[in-house]
């Protein structure tokens, strides 16, 4: 089974057993995750449902990604800027692909007690 989910602001396509690389996520090395953004999910052709789909994930490690050297000059100017910047990153490990979306119950008011509150009021 496959997913198709969308972290950071990019899309990535996951299997079960699936290594990647997204922007920096919390959370400790060895620690499980669910990515609930799911775009798309199906099993080899075949396209399912992803109401109340989620991916679970297991970070494998927080690590920078290789330096990016930022040069900027003007020329006949004697401007000469040189930067650098790493961008930090999360490395997961796709474990399951399934299970059902925890919702948090709302909890319903009963309705006698608000029977009760009618008579008092009227009279």
């Amino acid at each position: 089974m496959f997913a198709i989910v969308r972290t950071g602001g990019k899309q990535y396509r996951v299997a079960a057993g699936d290594k990647i690389v997204v922007e920096k996520l919390e959370g400790e090395a060895g620690a499980s995750i669910t990515l609930g953004d799911i775009l798309l999910a199906g099993e080899g052709s075949e396209l399912k449902s992803v109401e109340g789909l989620t991916v679970s994930a297991e970070i494998i490690a927080q690590a920078k990604a290789e330096k990016i050297i930022v040069f900027k000059k003007r020329r006949r100017h004697n401007y000469r800027r040189r930067n650098g910047h790493r961008q930090q990153h999360t490395i997961l490990r796709i474990t399951a692909i399934g299970g059902e979306e925890k919702k948090k119950a709302v909890k319903a008011k009963t309705a006698a007690p608000a029977e009760a509150e009618a008579p008092a009021a009227q009279a």
